[in-house]
């Protein structure tokens, strides 16, 4: 079942609110806020991958942003990162990641998050993550 397990990482914006330290070259979620030698985008990777196969990971950016993930998500293949081509917030970012995934796996099921968030209490966010995906993948929804 976790085969059909899906995640979206939105990982467009700029970061404009934590300017002068987030720069629209290097937006917060490529920054190690923390001093964990983790970006924010690393860290939204980590979480998820006890939940979601590696294979089924995709992350939603711009072509500006794409050489950073390169460098940072190393072992995301390369044709999981889908470049926008222009930015328009977050509803058709999910609406397109929704269409590229079901049209890979009818079957899929989604979660989105967002790439510059920090979470703690990482147990109980995967366990709710966890009960989310069992209660879609036990409705016919």
């Amino acid at each position: 079942m976790m085969s059909h397990r899906y995640c979206v990482i939105m990982c467009g914006g700029v970061g404009s609110r934590f300017w002068p330290y987030s720069r629209e070259d290097r937006p917060k979620q490529f920054i190690d806020f923390m001093g964990t030698g983790r970006s924010l985008l690393q860290m939204s990777y980590d979480r998820i991958l006890p939940l979601v196969p590696k294979e089924n990971i995709v992350v939603v950016t711009n072509a500006k942003y794409a050489p950073l993930i390169r460098e940072q998500l190393p072992d995301l293949l390369p044709h999981n990162i889908l470049l926008e081509p222009a930015r328009r917030n977050t509803a058709p970012c999910i609406a397109w990641a929704a269409y590229h995934i079901a049209a890979l796996d009818p079957d899929a099921s989604m979660i989105v998050a967002p790439s510059d968030h920090l979470i703690t209490g990482e147990s109980i966010y995967c366990d709710c993550v966890r009960k989310g995906f069992e209660f879609v993948e036990s409705k016919d929804a």
